[in-house]
């Protein structure tokens, strides 16, 4: 159990990593976050400072959909996980498991 909440959280903090990078870089999504609120996703603020300026529904939204998929999507639902944090669940496979060298 915790090897597997160790490999999520790695891989989350990946994904929060990458995000950081690449809005950084100035990298957004077109048109607005906000059609209420006229936010446009260019008007974020890259890391924390995002907090601040997105709408409250926003944030809600996000923590959400984090929730769903840690109870409902990332988890190994068919007990065909070949190693630990492996979330394949028998639909993903490239066939690389499978070469010789």
């Amino acid at each position: 159990r915790l090897r597997y909440v160790e490999l999520n959280h790695g891989r989350i903090s990946q994904l929060a990593c990458l995000g950081h990078i690449v809005t950084s870089a100035g990298i957004r999504l077109p048109g607005n976050i906000s059609n209420e609120e006229g936010l446009a996703f260019a008007d974020v603020p890259a890391g924390l400072k995002a907090l601040s300026v997105m709408p409250g529904s926003g944030l809600l939204q996000i923590v959400i959909f984090i929730g769903i998929l840690e109870t409902a999507v990332m988890k190994d639902v068919t007990g065909e996980a070949e190693f630990v944090g492996d979330f394949r669940n028998g639909f993903i496979d490239f066939g690389w498991d499978t070469f010789d060298e």
